[in-house]
């Protein structure tokens, strides 16, 4: 057990850890959570009960994974251990897929003080968030996500003013991804959830609740108010026993916590309670195809499936129809040309280079012009430069009327951008290792490894970063498999020049 929730399986003595999945993911991670040792899923969808066949339970879950807002990855919210094996199977999908630890988790309840209002509320700043030390883990393998560690006040989840200055208790009600732009949202209501019922503190018990609740032996602690879940429905008398009691143990400790601690005004910011283990899993191309296969082990899946699904919703709609109509659509490659055909992009077509980082960040290099688009996957893009500073490596000055012309291929580890002047002279050529590129309708998407080789204008090639991508071995955030496939492809790169 730990400070911020109660185990309920232990993943070892035969008693597994239970996992509810949510997302475009869900087929694929429920045959993920079937043959991983250590892991059973429960309250899963009627769908996902007649694809696979089996009597999936109805029971309190320990963690809950689902696909984050923008389908790049999921998150994996609950106790330590079901969190740390869930995660560790998730990573095994593909070489890049990666992982980080949140230090905003969902649950934890800071004392924060209010740097900034906006129109729709206040930022807060939160400290140094959860330290990896005090989330109760025994499991430090997964690196801290590097990120602004604040959060967002919507002004109606708090009944009092809200000004520059402020310092006031806030409990993580929704955690973000570090690769996105969006903060964690916060509540000043505090709560402690659980799979099928969750305690309000200071408020009432909502609704009927399930016909077997009046018949447990357990009752919220003092002051605590009880939702029950929509799944509470469905389940026993024993699997609600378990839910009430374990959101009740958390309860009573986290009483203890504020209890012995200082009040906001004196303490901010500071953390007074860590939430719910969370953590992120960003899936990368090979990842999502490795998903595909599980999926495809199941029921009819198309070349690409998670891959177009993870586009927009359009896209994800069009999955699930051809899938529908023609079950034997698993053969073949990937319909790049089709895909980009229906949904985008085409010549003409303005998309962000999205450069994502291995400690977890994401952001855009600046939206581009498509020049060209070629059904092989080829997408061209051309983006006119400010002045001011130099090019990374190269050491040449940026001038008016620069231009960066970028030839990204769907699926290689590496791209190249070339350095124009206004007189269409070469200013030198920088190509970027990276996970394998996905062309997105509105935008491009990889993951910088740090090493990259550059060519310069009088011809010179020169390997960059390997120092970096070094660190990024020894702090975690790049596993050894996927340094060792960025090295081969630099050397490849560079003897390519």
């Amino acid at each position: 057990m730990t400070d911020g929730g109660a185990e309920t399986g232990d993943g070892a003595s035969g008693n597994p850890h239970a996992l509810r999945v949510r997302g475009i993911y869900t087929t694929a991670l429920t045959r993920l959570a079937i043959e991983t040792d250590g892991l059973d899923v429960v309250q899963a969808s009627p769908p996902i009960r007649e694809r696979f066949g089996a009597d999936f339970g109805d029971g309190p879950a320990d963690a809950t994974v689902a696909t984050t807002d923008d389908r790049q990855g999921v998150g994996v919210t609950g106790t330590d251990g079901a969190v740390a094996v869930a995660v560790d199977a998730a990573r095994g999908i593909g070489v890049d897929a990666l992982a980080w630890r949140d230090p905003l988790p969902r649950g934890a309840v800071f004392a924060g003080e209010v740097t900034e209002t906006l129109g729709s509320g206040a930022v807060v700043d939160l400290g140094e968030g959860v330290d990896a030390d005090r989330d109760g883990s025994d499991d430090h393998t997964l690196p801290t996500a590097a990120r602004d560690v604040e959060g967002f006040l919507p002004y109606s989840k708090t009944a009092a003013h809200v000004e520059t200055g402020d310092r006031l208790r806030v409990q993580v009600k929704e955690a973000a991804p570090p690769w996105g732009s969006g903060r964690p949202v916060l509540d000043t209501t505090v709560r402690v959830a659980g799979s099928l019922a969750t305690l309000v503190r200071g408020g009432a018990s909502g609704g009927t609740g399930p016909e077997l609740a009046d018949l447990l032996p357990t009752d919220p602690p003092e002051g605590w108010g009880i939702d029950w879940d929509r799944g509470a429905d469905d389940a026993d008398l024993d699997a609600l026993g378990a839910a009430l009691e374990g959101v009740r143990e958390r309860a009573v400790a986290l009483d203890d916590a504020f209890e012995s601690a200082p009040a906001p005004e004196e303490a901010a910011p500071r953390c007074y309670w860590p939430g719910e283990r969370t953590a992120w899993v960003w899936f990368g191309r090979e990842s999502r195809f490795g998903l595909d296969d599980r999926r495809r082990a199941v029921t009819a899946t198309m070349p690409g499936h998670h891959r177009t699904k993870a586009a927009d919703e359009r896209a994800s709609a069009a999955v699930d129809f051809v899938e529908a109509v023609c079950p034997d659509a698993g053969d073949g490659e990937f319909p790049f040309g089709a895909v980009t055909r229906q949904f985008g992009p085409q010549e003409g077509d303005s998309v962000d280079v999205v450069h994502g980082k291995p400690d977890g960040r994401a952001f855009s290099l600046g939206t581009a012009e498509v020049t060209t688009c070629e059904a092989d996957g080829t997408v061209v893009v051309e983006r006119s430069l400010s002045a001011g500073g130099t090019y990374d490596a190269l050491g040449t000055p940026i001038e008016a009327g620069d231009t960066a012309v970028t030839k990204l291929t769907e699926g290689k580890w590496w791209y190249p951008t070339v350095y124009r002047g206004a007189d269409d002279g070469r200013k030198g050529t920088y190509v970027n290792v990276c996970t394998p590129v996905e062309v997105f309708p509105g935008a491009v998407r990889y993951v910088d490894l740090h090493v990259d080789v550059v060519k310069h204008a009088d011809g010179t090639v020169e390997r960059v970063d390997d120092d970096e991508l070094d660190a990024a071995v020894d702090a975690g955030e790049v596993p050894a498999a996927l340094a060792e496939k960025a090295r081969s492809v630099a050397s490849a790169v560079e003897s390519a020049l």
